[in-house]
């Protein structure tokens, strides 16, 4: 039986009470499979997979895009500066599920490994939509373009399976798991992912070296991991739980979305030094921020300014400065 951090998701996202998930399966027959954390296996949990009703049809609809992007090749093989290209997304459409209203309206982007983007733009510009598509929530559907990791094809994939070949999400409010360690939850999150690798996984002696080392680097006490997911958490240990999760899994992409909201100067400047000792040659992040303190401490070497569900402009971190100055008005379209 499984559950993953869908069912975060799926809480954060409706009404009902997390708790519920464990106590009382009837409440929720169908879980979607989302993001952030692996395949969870656990004999005390039982997991609902997503029926194909669900599932984000595609549609491939012609569409006309005046977005900026860095130019990249087309697949996985190719390389800038010796560097391979992780993410690839080609005049990316797609609308609410549910009421058909279009969000996206042809978003062009790439992410090389070893690369920090920023995503910046107002309320309602199609950010954190964007960023959930990415990862497959079903309240999404894609209806045109192409997303393409590693050189595989996303929207092939569900959502678990684009968590297990790497691609990772953080909350903007992570919801609580009620009766769920953090020691259990990420071991089993970092067991689903070393079975995907083919790598040995680790019992949970071994698994607590693993984690300890991580500790440090969110700046957590050990008697954090016998508490239950963010159960009782402050916004910043959140935060700092969201990143020991990304450390854990070692994710490829990480997609940081709002990471800075609500935290204090303190907090912020743990989260992103954790984030900036996670960097690697080979492995790159995705933020989505309203604010220019974020950038003062993980620098990325491209910020796109989103409006309309499109990006309308793409520069280096001297655009933040501009953003400064003279507001969003000054640098999107009209």
């Amino acid at each position: 039986m499984t559950a993953t951090s869908a069912t975060m998701a799926y809480c954060s996202s409706s009404s009902l009470n997390p708790s519920l998930l464990f106590s009382n399966p009837n409440t929720l027959p169908q879980i979607p499979t989302l993001f952030t954390l692996s395949a969870i296996r656990s004999p005390q949990l039982r997991f609902y997979p997503l029926s194909s009703t669900h599932r984000s049809s595609v549609r491939r609809l012609p569409v006309v895009s005046g977005t900026l992007t860095v130019d990249s090749p087309t697949s996985y093989a190719g390389d800038k500066h010796g560097k391979k290209l992780l993410l690839e997304v080609k005049d990316l459409t797609a609308v609410i599920a549910e009421s058909q209203q279009t969000i996206l309206n042809g978003v062009n982007l790439t992410v090389f490994e070893g690369e920090v983007h920023a995503i910046m733009g107002k309320n309602g510009s199609g950010k954190s939509t964007f960023s959930k598509v990415l990862v497959g929530h079903p309240d999404y559907e894609v209806t045109g373009g192409t997303m393409i990791f590693k050189g595989q094809d996303l929207l092939e994939m569900d959502a678990e399976e684009r968590s297990l070949s790497g691609l990772f999400m953080s909350f903007q409010s992570p919801v609580a798991i009620p009766g769920v360690s953090n020691a259990d939850f990420l071991n089993m999150a970092y067991n689903a992912r070393q079975r995907k690798l083919g790598l040995p996984e680790l019992g949970p002696i071994e698994f607590f070296s693993h984690v300890y080392s991580k500790l440090d680097l969110v700046n957590m006490k050990m008697d954090f991991l016998n508490r239950n997911v963010n159960e009782g958490f402050s916004g910043g240990e959140r935060k700092r739980n969201e990143i020991l999760q990304l450390a854990v899994l070692g994710a490829d992409l990480a997609i940081l979305d709002e990471i800075d909201s609500g935290l204090d100067v303190d907090a912020l400047q743990d989260v992103a030094k954790a984030v900036n000792g996670l960097l690697t040659p080979n492995n790159s992040v995705l933020m989505i921020t309203h604010y220019q303190r974020l950038l003062d401490y993980i620098k990325p070497a491209y910020i796109h300014i989103m409006e309309n569900g499109r990006i309308v402009r793409t520069g280096d971190i001297s655009l933040a400065s501009e953003l400064e100055k003279g507001g969003y008005k000054a640098i999107t379209t009209a």
